[in-house]
């Protein structure tokens, strides 16, 4: 993507209502406004709140917010160049429930207030397959911990994903930490019993890989 593109891009986050891009400064400080309120000022109702974590282009924080209407979506990525499409798409499809943030993963607990989220979504994230890089994968003990924080007691986690590293390191992890496995498939297209909102919501990238016959893998789990 041209620089050029990439700054018209930005430019146009800033006019969506559905996009927002708060300073890290007010996020460590713990004075961003929408913490603790993103229903109650942002959506305008008490709907089930579902984050998209590393949401890339956005497509699977859409086409979840188009197929569950009654409750509320929200992606996360710092590239906004990328979730611009999903932002724009949202506004020109009149798609109420969606919103995106601006913001690093890791300060995830400085945006959404104790027991504010219902579940997450984390959809085909960097494996960081090198040791160096463990402390960013999005499913180590610290990012975990994080997300403990701000879901609800019930809440659940859900990772889609095309590494099997990635698959294999968070089910170890779990297992070793005590959290509970809800469910795990190694072939969520070649085995029977996936859930819906796994098999019929494809991003851009899942589309090739299955293409190339990658076995696209999940699990479902809480965080004790």
């Amino acid at each position: 993507m041209g620089s050029k593109n990439k700054l018209k891009r930005f430019k146009e986050n800033e006019t969506f209502s559905n996009v927002f891009q708060p300073m890290r400064e007010e996020l460590v400080d713990s004075q961003y406004e929408f913490k603790g309120e993103w229903n109650a000022s942002v959506f305008k109702n008490d709907n089930p709140l579902i984050l998209e974590l590393g949401c890339g282009r956005g497509e699977y924080t859409v086409e979840l917010a188009k197929k569950f209407p009654n409750k509320n979506f929200i992606g996360i990525d710092i590239k906004g160049a990328r979730f611009w499409r999903g932002a724009k798409t949202a506004i020109e499809d009149h798609i109420p429930n969606v919103a995106f943030i601006r913001t690093q993963i890791e300060l995830v607990d400085c945006v959404f207030a104790e027991n504010e989220v219902d579940e997450i979504w984390i959809t085909f994230p960097d494996p960081q397959i090198k040791y160096k890089r463990t402390k960013h994968r999005m499913t180590n003990s610290q990012f975990l911990k994080r997300y403990k924080t701000i879901l609800k007691p019930e809440g659940v986690v859900n990772l889609k994903t095309d590494s099997e590293f990635m698959h294999g390191y968070t089910l170890g992890l779990l297992q070793g930490e005590g959290h509970e496995v809800l469910y795990a498939n190694h072939n969520v297209y070649k085995q029977e019993g996936s859930p819906e909102e796994v098999t019929s919501i494809q991003t851009y990238y899942e589309s090739q890989y299955l293409e190339q016959n990658k076995p696209i893998t999940y699990i479902r789990f809480k965080i004790k």
